[in-house]
């Protein structure tokens, strides 16, 4: 009879599923993401009547950071420069690389040459070779910001801001990324209209050496046109700001929820 009973005892164990043994608790991947406030210190940027676009980025930009650190635990903010002083766009290239960041993310606004104060809107690019009419009028102006280098030739190696045939080797550098940084852009740029209520001037393609020169997916958004009256006045108000920083900061924890939804 005791081994009978132990006989069954021993089938019903058996039966019963098993429970593997996990481990210890695998934690959530943190993401890094370098936030870029364009231009600063002795470069200013774009101007309107009164403002410079490197104070109107600042806080936008640190609005993003402060959104991201509060609001999301699995990633991680890095900052080319929390204050008004200048680094030069290789510097902030080195840093988002030396980090192994995830994303770039360079935040900028915009002008037009006098008799074109009416345009307004914003834009999001990514690295392209789609340099046609204004694409190349706004590369030619985010990449003139090397020239204030004494020895730029040297530490460009020979890059010239003002040459179409760049972008040929800026595609090559940039391809294994350009599929990702569209998603990020379009993101953006889909949180612009819906969330900040901005006008949208799309999603383009541009020869920018600091998207060209950063080995991850990267984007440069323009805020919108200081040289325009209206935009400028918007961007200089603090409710304005936070709303584009607000879908900014919405726009890029999308993209890592996408990510990992998709295993990409």
């Amino acid at each position: 009879m005791k081994n009978y009973s132990l006989l069954i005892c021993l089938l019903t164990l058996l039966g019963q599923p098993t429970m593997a043994w996990q481990g210890p608790a695998s934690k959530a991947k943190k993401y890094k993401v370098v936030l870029d406030a364009g231009h600063g210190g002795k470069d200013p940027g774009t101007r309107g009547k009164s403002l410079k676009e490197k104070d109107v980025v600042l806080p936008v930009t640190l609005m993003v950071g402060k959104y991201l650190e509060t609001l999301t635990d699995n990633i991680e903010v890095i900052y080319t420069r929390k204050k008004d002083v200048y680094s030069h766009p290789k510097v902030r290239a080195i840093m988002a690389n030396e980090a192994e960041a995830d994303l770039f993310v360079s935040i900028h606004a915009n002008a037009m040459n006098p008799g074109y104060e009416s345009v307004s809107g914003t834009e999001v690019f990514v690295m392209g070779t789609k340099n046609e009419g204004r694409n190349f009028e706004v590369a030619k102006r985010e990449n003139s910001v090397i020239l204030l280098e004494e020895n730029y030739e040297e530490i460009y190696q020979g890059f010239d801001p003002n040459s179409p045939e760049i972008d040929i080797m800026f595609s090559i550098q940039q391809e294994a990324y350009q599929e990702n940084s569209i998603i990020l852009a379009d993101n953006i740029d889909q949180q612009f209209i819906k969330r900040a209520g901005r006008k949208s001037r799309g999603v383009k393609q541009s020869s920018l050496w600091v998207l060209w020169s950063t080995y991850m997916p990267s984007v440069l958004i323009e805020l919108g046109y200081l040289t325009n009256p209206k935009e400028e006045k918007d961007l200089g108000n603090k409710e304005v700001q936070d709303y584009l920083a607000s879908a900014i900061f919405r726009a890029i924890r999308d993209y890592f929820e996408y990510i990992e939804s998709t295993g990409n």
